[in-house]
């Protein structure tokens, strides 16, 4: 029996073994899910994983660092 055999047809995790939630923006600064995301991924249907998916590239925005001093208020 291959690996293959025991494969679903599902979209793989996000998971990137980071595994670290940000204190304030509460969601893990690897792949960018809630911890209750993280949680319940394995019970999520295609159809959720798909749109939860969707919904992280925008959530990276809330973890980049903005630059400090006067240089930082400036841009936009």
């Amino acid at each position: 029996m291959t690996r293959n055999s025991w494969r679903r047809d599902e979209p793989d995790s996000p998971c990137l073994s980071v595994c670290v939630i940000h204190p304030s923006a509460g969601i893990c600064i690897g792949c960018h899910r809630t911890a209750e995301e993280v949680r319940m991924w394995a019970s999520f249907d295609h159809e959720e994983r798909l749109r939860l998916l969707g919904e992280l590239p925008s959530r990276k925005r809330l973890l980049q660092k903005r630059r400090g001093g006067r240089r930082g208020r400036l841009q936009k």
